[in-house]
C-alpha cells in the first residue's frame, strides 16, 4: 500500500546528493513537474537522471539541470530546439551524457522491472553507441548485448490513483511511467486525484500498487514546458 503525501516536497524526502533517479515524461507529456521542482528545492545534487530527453525549455528537468544538480544524463534524444538548460551545461563539461537508442532504453528499463540479468539486440549494432559492448552472432545477424538499468527512484505522473497506489494515465502521458515505475527501489507519483479503493476499473489499471511507494495530489497545472524562453 503506498504512503500519501500532502506535498510534493514530501513525497520527494529522501533523495540523496548522488541518486540515480528516472523521471518519466516524452518531453512534456507526463512529466511529473511538481516532483521535480520540489526535488530541485530538496537540494539534491550529483545525480544521474534517466530520461527520455534532456528537458524542454526552461522548467521540469531542464530547470533540474540548470540549476546544476545533475551530473550525468541517460536519455535518448538530449539535442532539440529547446534543450538550452542541458546544451549549455553539456558544452561547459559540466555534465555528462550516455546516449541511449529510444527502444533499447525503454528495454533496458522494462528488463530492470522484469528481473532479466541481460537481452542481445540488434539496435545500434555497427555504431558508436555498440563500442566497447560484447556482440554476438545469432541466425546469421549481429547483436549488442545491453544491461537493465535500475534507480534509486522513479519520479511518474499519472492521471488518477486509488488509496492502495493503483494507477491510471492519460493518453500519451502514460509513455516510460509504467516500465520505470516497476525499475526503480522508490517510486514517487504525482497524480490529479486520488479516489477510494474500488474507484477504479481494474481493467483500466495499467501500474498496480506494488510497484508504487509514494503517492501525492498535485492541483491541475499548464503544460506548457517549451518555448517559454523569449
Amino acid at each position: 500500500m503506498a504512503q500519501v503525501f500532502q506535498t510534493p516536497a514530501e513525497a520527494v524526502a529522501g533523495i540523496a546528493d548522488g541518486a540515480t533517479v528516472m523521471i518519466g515524461g516524452f518531453g512534456s507529456a507526463g512529466q511529473p513537474v511538481e516532483l521535480i521542482e520540489a526535488l530541485i528545492e530538496g537540494g539534491a545534487s550529483e545525480l544521474t537522471v534517466v530520461n527520455n530527453n534532456a528537458g524542454n525549455g526552461d522548467r521540469g528537468l531542464a530547470a533540474l539541470i540548470r540549476e546544476g544538480r545533475v551530473r550525468r544524463i541517460v536519455c535518448s534524444f538530449p539535442r532539440q530546439s529547446d534543450s538550452w538548460c542541458f546544451d549549455e551545461k553539456y558544452r561547459a563539461g559540466e555534465i555528462e551524457l550516455e546516449l541511449v537508442a529510444q527502444g533499447n532504453l525503454a528495454e533496458r528499463i522494462r528488463a530492470a522491472g522484469a528481473g532479466i540479468g541481460a537481452f542481445f539486440t540488434p539496435t545500434g549494432y555497427g555504431t558508436p553507441l555498440a563500442e566497447g559492448k560484447e556482440v554476438r552472432e545469432i541466425d546469421g545477424r549481429h547483436y549488442v548485448l545491453e544491461y537493465p538499468i535500475r534507480a534509486d527512484f522513479a519520479l511518474v505522473s499519472a492521471d488518477v490513483a486509488d488509496e492502495l497506489g493503483n494507477l491510471v494515465y492519460r493518453k500519451t502521458a502514460r509513455n516510460f511511467g509504467p516500465i520505470m515505475a516497476a525499475a526503480a527501489t522508490t517510486t514517487v507519483v504525482q497524480v490529479r486525484r486520488i479516489v477510494a479503493v474500488g474507484g477504479l476499473d481494474p481493467e483500466h489499471i495499467v501500474t498496480p500498487c506494488l510497484y508504487v511507494n509514494r503517492v501525492v495530489r498535485v492541483e491541475a497545472r499548464t503544460p506548457a514546458l517549451a518555448g517559454e524562453r523569449q
